[in-house]
């Protein structure tokens, strides 16, 4: 098989594959840090990977030791509990403490695994989101509600004196882009016009305007667009947001550079991935063939052995509004983006990470063989050498946000449309 380094398209597809981190310098970066380091804080993957993404918001090393110790009892994903319990009350001293940063992302790394009908989940988040806005100190002239079909998307703009660009970014399957707001700042002090949104099935548009999860992506980027009236800008999705950035792009012309972070040309691959091949591919097979009991059967035992597939399950049905585990699946699998993407025409940046625990590496090379007509990408892949190869490049988030400011500095200034 071709290694996604040696791959090469007719679109001018630079491929950079950099695995020494003393070669990471760029020359273009703006003033700011974020750690570097993919910890190993528990066996469990799944909460591995959280302890290590929130603690990449706020790199205070207290945290990884506080951590360690909260989670040292917690056996694994049939304990959630115990787990949710340990990181509230860690939240709850951090703030005692002062230490608003901290407390946040440990109310929020709580929340995250409280499940949608605990009554404790939704006030934990309203108390992250409080945090966060008063720590970054954003006033509420940055905030919008901006109306969409029977609901409103919730969206931040962030803008620095003399903007060099527009940088628009959403995220993807559990995030609230409030989490997100120190990348925000440093693209905003890097120059760029930086606006955030939430869009259907997300944050604050799925939980306070009960608006669920939507393939369109292009509607609600035109209405953001629209709102905001802005012309040509570089339009960015992380995590599932990576497939939905390509696919609003195919039919949102404004769009005229697009930051897959990471790729995902696959949602349903990606949901099925935690189970075993044999489990996925006859699970696959009753979906083409409509067994919708088989589906609801399978899932309804293996989430009573699961406490982490209960969880994923039931978010899963939460963000979409749908009302059994087939119906979920089914919708999922509009998540693709091979039917779209030789329709875009734009400049693409598409990033991954070669050991990501949710998205099959395969979907890189995948993404670019369908990119067909695009007028330059550049696709990179980061590696454990950077401590940056999981999802969405935890670890080293500060190389993947480095790496979006050189790429776009490196193609200039974006022509207005009214100008072409």
């Amino acid at each position: 098989m071709t290694s996604v380094a040696e791959m090469q398209t007719n679109s001018g597809l630079a491929v950079i594959d950099k695995t020494d981190p003393r070669e990471l310098t760029p020359t273009t970066s703006p003033s700011f840090s974020f750690p570097v380091g993919y910890h190993d804080l528990h066996p469990d993957v799944s909460i591995n990977f959280q302890l290590n993404r929130f603690y990449g918001w706020v790199g205070d090393d207290t945290m990884l030791t506080e951590m360690r110790e909260a989670t040292a009892g917690v056996t694994g994903v049939d304990d959630y509990p115990t787990f949710t319990k340990a990181f509230l009350d860690l939240g709850d001293r951090a703030l005692a403490r002062h230490e608003t940063l901290k407390g946040a992302y440990y109310l929020r790394l709580a929340e995250f695994f409280l499940f949608t009908k605990d009554p404790r989940k939704l006030p934990t988040r309203q108390r992250f989101v409080d945090l966060i806005l008063d720590h970054f100190q954003i006033p509420s002239s940055a905030c919008s509600r901006i109306p969409f079909e029977s609901g409103w998307l919730p969206a931040y703009r962030l803008t620095p004196a003399q903007p060099k660009g527009t940088l628009v970014v959403f995220g993807g399957f559990d995030s609230y882009i409030e989490e997100w707001l120190p990348a925000a700042l440093v693209f905003r002090n890097a120059g760029y016009d930086t606006i955030l949104f939430e869009g259907p099935g997300q944050g604050a548009a799925l939980e306070l305007a009960r608006l669920t999860m939507s393939p369109e992506w292009e509607k609600p980027v035109k209405t953001v667009l629209d709102y905001f009236r802005l012309d040509a800008i570089t339009l960015m999705g992380f995590s599932l947001g990576g497939g939905l950035a390509i696919r609003a792009a195919a039919f949102e012309p404004r769009v005229r550079r697009v930051i897959a972070y990471d790729i995902m040309t696959n949602g349903l691959e990606c949901f099925l991935r935690p189970l075993p091949p044999p489990a996925q591919k006859e699970i696959l097979d009753w979906i083409d063939t409509g067994n919708e009991g088989a589906v609801d059967k399978f899932f309804a035992d293996a989430m009573v052995k699961s406490l982490l597939l209960d969880w994923m399950v039931k978010l899963a049905i939460h963000n979409t509004g749908a009302k059994t585990t087939y119906e979920m699946l089914k919708h999922y699998q509009k998540y693709e983006t091979a039917s779209i993407s030789s329709q875009l025409t734009q400049d693409i940046l598409l990033m991954a990470g070669a050991e990501d625990h949710y998205i099959p590496v395969h979907q890189l090379p995948d993404q670019i063989a369908t990119l067909t007509h695009v007028r330059s990408m550049t696709a990179r892949l980061f590696t454990r050498a950077e401590q940056a190869q999981n999802h969405v490049q935890v670890g080293n988030m500060g190389l993947a946000f480095r790496t979006m400011i050189d790429w776009m500095t490196g193609l200039g200034p974006i022509e207005r449309l009214a100008d072409e």
